[in-house]
């Protein structure tokens, strides 16, 4: 029943999430990572309290809340070189201001030894939660942003659909077994040759792909891969190998926060997967790998 479950969730889900990322305004992606975002950080948040600390919670909803509206009133959309210089700007004034924020925010605290652990959490919530999904937002504003979205939600969901079947059926060695009892390195290996592998069609077919979705009318010609000469593929392989590697430690220190939790999962939001939180861990790790790889592309 489990089983079935997380099937049909991702069943409904994945064409709703690939539409958005395809068509979707920037501006309209900015508010839906908003959601995720402010849904992920509610359960983070909860997770904390497990450790007995009580987070500041309206005051990171606010402070996640504004940098993503910011995102969506963005005026740079059309330059992805201009986009990325504000968007670091942005993300290195607001990781500067918030300790402040919410040691501010402290000062009101009965109990003035809980305001250090609290301002601690609504800090990394927000480096945790927040900034990675505002990268996969300044991400779909960069040259083929769509298509990068794109290779990296397949890279990401084949390395997780391959480790959880894999080790299902296959797995004897445990890989952190006081972290997460269930994953083994025959998944994990499973997990690597399986975005390997999607990484190398993707980058075989970006050209096909791409006019496909253009004509379908999903894509504009700034958002698809339409370069006549490839880059060498071994780069493509190491982005993709990088990214898997990313994706699987976002899921590990997930089940690290939720084990110190005593908890399973971190919501109830998304039947046969969990919270928010359970669904985007490895996005969170990832999304910073391919957003440094796009950055540096825009640079060049």
């Amino acid at each position: 029943m489990q089983l079935l479950k997380r099937i049909l969730t991702a069943v409904v889900l994945i064409p709703v999430v690939l539409l958005l990322v395809l068509s979707a305004p920037v501006p309209v992606v900015a508010l839906v990572a908003a959601l995720v975002a402010l849904l992920a950080v509610q359960e983070f948040l909860k997770l904390a309290e497990a450790y007995g600390i009580r987070p500041f919670r309206w005051p990171t909803y606010l402070f996640v809340g504004a940098f993503f509206l910011f995102l969506a009133l963005s005026p740079a959309n059309a330059k992805p070189l201009l986009s990325t210089a504000i968007f670091v700007y942005t993300v290195g004034f607001a990781a500067a201001i918030a300790p402040f924020v919410f040691l501010t925010v402290g000062l009101r605290q009965v109990n003035l030894s809980a305001a250090l652990p609290a301002a601690m959490v609504s800090v990394f919530a927000f480096a945790y939660v927040a900034l990675p999904l505002g990268l996969l937002v300044q991400l779909r504003e960069q040259w083929s942003g769509a298509f990068l979205l794109l290779y990296l939600l397949l890279l990401v969901w084949a390395g997780d659909i391959f480790a959880y079947f894999v080790g299902k059926s296959l797995g004897r060695h445990l890989m952190a077994p006081r972290i997460s009892p269930k994953k083994t390195w025959e998944g994990a290996l499973a997990s690597m040759l399986a975005s390997l592998v999607v990484g190398m069609l993707l980058y075989n077919y970006a050209l096909p792909i791409s006019t496909a979705l253009l004509n379908a009318h999903l894509i504009q010609v700034r958002d698809g891969f339409f370069a006549l000469q490839k880059p060498p593929l071994w780069p493509t392989l190491l982005l993709s190998a990088a990214i898997n590697v990313a994706a699987q430690l976002g899921d590990l220190v997930e089940s690290l926060i939720k084990r110190g939790a005593d908890v399973k999962d971190s919501g109830t939001i998304l039947p046969g997967h969990g919270g928010m939180l359970d669904r985007i861990d490895a996005l969170l790790f990832a999304a910073p790998v391919l957003w440094y790889y796009a950055a540096w592309r825009v640079m060049q």
